[in-house]
């Protein structure tokens, strides 16, 4: 059977790539996605949808772990050139990011949809075995990366987009765009939400391509398995010292970083559920002679419940502080990013199956998929439901080369056209004019 639009979805298809492929070349860390923001609004705008940039679009003091003001200024610096002045003054302090609404000016349902935008920093893999290198669209960024699939995600809203604005006299209602910056950590979805986006919304969809190693044409109506989560940066402040001639009066920040480092390993496991912390990095010391007076660490505890992430933190502060208090140093803990644990709607799962039943590109549809990782659209969902509207997280089924957050990392491309598919047999299938 014919999807529905199949001809737009084929003439999308194209599109869909130079979109991803762009944004894969060009990679921005999370509050730095200054070009990326600018040439996904220069493309709504071109469409007619109401824009809301920097300020406008997330609440700035709800903003997790945001760049120091030189790494920003920096950044502001090397892209002033690639934009209009006066979008870069609305984004300028890593305001990055963007809402766009259509308003169909019919009465019907409020949907919602987020597409996150930020890069990685990981240095993409130079191999002719990775196709982005093969084929001269790996990223031009040093050290920062689409290593998640983001830059596939942004260029499915940006298709969804051309579909809402061309098709707008077939449907009813209104449409919300959330462009977040800044998922990876847990850190911009509460900005956006802070502002007030979804408080009025009846659905909400989010997704991701792979997760799981699907089959291309399967599609995840829901998800079960996102963890609550907290991000944290931790510095050991000592007192440097000659190693050989005065190490009595040293004290040691690497020593004391070191053994946060592998004791945050043994924390118990909770009984109720899956508990995780992980230290992802870790710096330290000035030279071979000095005893160091300098350490830091970044690390995540993951729960499958609030209380159980609330006591993977508990124990993480106190093996912090412990493996400070040894080695004589001081130690300060800077809170950076959270996840909440999220819980999708059964409805929208006979939503999706009744919606997507006619699509030729969807082979198949999961009610639910397990998961384990954490995703700050909880933020959204969780605001959403509270408000008496309906959520869910998709998943959309491609072959991995390698896993999530790998130099190596890739994905087929052609889940672009079957995600795209998946949302316009949403929009279409319970919120169009009959």
């Amino acid at each position: 059977m014919m999807s529905i639009h199949h001809e737009f979805i084929q003439s999308m298809q194209p599109k869909l790539v130079k979109w991803r492929r762009h944004f894969h070349r060009n990679p921005e860390l999370g509050f730095m996605e200054y070009e990326t923001t600018y040439a996904i609004g220069k493309e709504l705008e071109a469409l007619g949808f109401t824009l809301y940039i920097g300020r406008d679009a997330l609440k700035s003091t709800s903003r997790y772990g945001v760049p120091s003001s030189k790494e920003i200024q920096q950044h502001e610096a090397n892209v002033s050139s690639s934009m209009e002045e006066s979008w870069l003054q609305k984004m300028n302090g890593g305001h990055t990011g963007l809402a766009a609404v259509w308003d169909t000016g019919r009465i019907g349902d409020h949907l919602a949809f987020r597409f996150d935008i930020d890069a990685l920093p990981i240095e993409e893999k130079a191999d002719d075995q990775h196709l982005p290198y093969k084929e001269g669209f790996h990223s031009q960024n040093p050290g920062v990366m689409h290593a998640c699939g983001h830059d596939g995600h942004t260029a499915i809203g940006l298709g969804l987009a051309h579909f809402i604005a061309t098709h707008t006299s077939e449907l009813n209602g209104k449409f919300t765009f959330l462009f977040q910056p800044a998922e990876e950590g847990g850190r911009g979805a509460k900005a956006m939400t802070d502002k007030g986006w979804l408080n009025d919304v009846d659905y909400f969809y989010s997704g991701h391509i792979g997760i799981q190693d699907l089959p291309l044409g399967t599609v995840a109506a829901s998800t079960k398995g996102f963890l609550a989560s907290s991000k944290w940066n931790v510095t050991f402040k000592g007192q440097s010292s000659h190693a050989g001639m005065k190490p009595e009066d040293g004290r040691n920040a690497l020593l004391a970083a070191a053994t946060a480092a592998t004791q945050l390993y043994a924390i118990p496991r909770h009984s109720e559920g899956v508990s995780r912390v992980n230290v992802g990095k870790l710096t330290a010391g000035n030279g071979r002679n000095i005893i160091s007076d300098y350490g830091y660490i970044e690390l995540e505890t993951r729960g499958e419940t609030k209380s159980i992430n609330d006591y993977m933190q508990k124990e993480a502060s106190r093996m912090i502080r412990a493996s400070a208090d040894m080695h004589h140093v001081e130690s300060t803990i800077d809170f950076v990013g959270e996840t909440e644990p999220m819980v999708c709607d059964d409805e929208t799962i006979s939503t999706i199956k009744e919606s997507c039943g006619s699509s030729s590109m969807i082979k198949h549809i999961i009610n639910t998929a397990q998961v384990s990782g954490s995703e700050d659209a909880s933020f959204m969902m969780n605001v959403v439901q509270s408000h008496g509207g309906k959520a869910t997280y998709m998943l959309f089924g491609t072959r991995l080369s390698d896993n999530h957050h790998s130099p190596a990392f890739d994905y087929e491309e052609e889940v672009l056209p079957v995600a795209l598919d998946t949302y316009i047999h949403i929009v279409k299938g319970g919120h169009s004019l009959e």
